[in-house]
């Protein structure tokens, strides 16, 4: 689907996620959304034709139903449903269960303090520190919402633990953090 590995949308869990799935059909461009609902989904085209009058946030609503339905045919209806709800748990203020998550353990902390740089890296939102430094230099991450500009900043095990840190690279990738 895309031109770079980083842009890429595998059908294999192992290489995008369900979550991740559903995030690149659900931001699919305006003028493709209906093309790909026929051409990739089972709905009944009567629905789809029905569809071809919606205009803006109407087409949220297709793009939404694009998502939900390719999710389902690839990773099933219980995947779907996650992805779903992860997205709207940070888009549309549903509920958080389902927003992906990454454990630190005891032996990631260094006097109960952890780097944002060695966040990045365990949440799998970066492959290393120097990416991880430029995203920072370039006024892509945020914690809680509140953009980190400083590399050298530390998140402490007490902050993290009460399981409602929200760490973003971008716009569209986010973890949250909790400590085991």
């Amino acid at each position: 689907m895309g031109k770079t590995a980083s842009g890429a949308v595998w059908l294999d869990p192992k290489k995008t996620t369900p979550y991740e799935f559903y995030q690149y059909w659900r931001n699919i461009g305006d003028a493709d959304v209906l093309k790909c609902i026929r051409m990739l989904t089972f709905l009944p085209l009567e629905q789809i034709d029905e569809m071809d009058k919606w205009e803006g946030a109407e087409l949220n609503k297709a793009k939404e139903i694009l998502a939900y339905e390719l999710t389902n045919l690839v990773h099933g209806e219980e995947e779907a449903k996650k992805a779903q709800d992860a997205a709207r748990a940070l888009f549309g203020g549903g509920p958080d269960a389902e927003i992906p998550t990454t454990a630190l353990h005891d032996d990631d902390f260094e006097n109960d303090e952890i780097g944002i740089i060695q966040v990045l890296v365990a949440a799998g939102l970066v492959s290393s520190n120097g990416e991880a430094r430029r995203a920072i230099q370039q006024n892509g991450v945020a914690v809680n919402d509140t953009k980190v500009t400083d590399p050298f900043m530390k998140l402490s095990k007490a902050e993290l633990a009460g399981g409602s840190t929200i760490v973003r690279r971008g716009k569209k990738n986010f973890r949250k953090i909790i400590v085991e």
